[in-house]
């Protein structure tokens, strides 16, 4: 596909999660390049630096690994008794082995246990929650990832049956029935990506556009869910919350 949009000699090209900005940036050394909702742009080697991206790619990085601290602390406040926390992820990307290091890094002072459980196919799921549920997991984590955010509603559901509590990373994963999410606001991010195409289109080059990091971040709480697990969030948690579900 990218190479595809390649072939029509456009003026600039946008990519959304890491996967589609690398294909993208594969296919052309030439075209202009913006991308979105990167956890990690120096990484994988989308670009040489943050000030100064280099070459013909520019964008937006979503903070995603530096983000999952904060996300275990809210979800301790908001679940005082929380000790065991599953961690879901795909390991194929390259930036899922930063996503385990941040949670183990974190879960101590938290008073957490975290325990990994991989998925790399949609039909991985079920089986992925059901060993949680053997493990004696209470809530689960999920972070940024093409695959995850493609079965968002699948989680919800699964989480609820097996009675723990799901925690997202963006209002698109929250509002698919998560009890909590914390992230940066990704509306933001594709508003900040047309000005960026915007700057491109009259002259500026991407490699001296500097990629920007979110500067908005969101938390989301869904008291129906909660409800649905008996869990009651403190008032303040929720005196914190951009977004309530009631």
């Amino acid at each position: 596909m990218a190479t595809e949009l390649v072939a029509l000699n456009v003026d600039a090209l946008v990519g959304a999660a890491t996967q589609a900005a690398l294909a993208l940036r594969n296919a052309t050394k030439t075209i202009p390049i913006v991308f979105m909702f990167i956890p990690d742009p120096i990484g994988t080697k989308l670009v040489d630096s943050l000030g100064r991206p280099g070459g013909n790619v520019t964008g937006l990085s979503n903070f995603s690994s530096d983000l999952i601290g904060k996300r275990l602390q809210l979800l301790k406040e908001a679940i005082p008794r929380l000790s065991r926390v599953a961690l879901l992820v795909n390991p194929d990307p390259q930036i899922s082995r930063r996503y385990i290091e941040a949670a183990q890094a974190a879960a101590p002072a938290l008073g957490l246990t975290i325990q990994t459980f991989e998925v790399r196919l949609l039909d991985e799921f079920e089986a992925a929650f059901d060993a949680m549920a053997r493990a004696a997991m209470q809530a689960v984590s999920i972070n940024a990832d093409g695959l995850i955010y493609q079965a968002k509603e699948m989680l919800a559901k699964l989480a609820l049956a097996r009675r723990m509590a799901l925690v997202a990373y963006s209002r698109e994963t929250f509002d698919a029935g998560a009890v909590m999410s914390y992230g940066p606001d990704n509306i933001q991010s594709t508003h900040r990506a047309a000005a960026l195409v915007d700057k491109i289109l009259k002259g500026a080059k991407p490699g001296d556009l500097p990629v920007e990091q979110p500067t908005k971040f969101e938390l989301g709480i869904d008291l129906r869910a909660a409800k649905t697990l008996g869990l009651t969030i403190p008032q303040s948690v929720l005196v914190r919350a951009d977004h309530v579900i009631q």
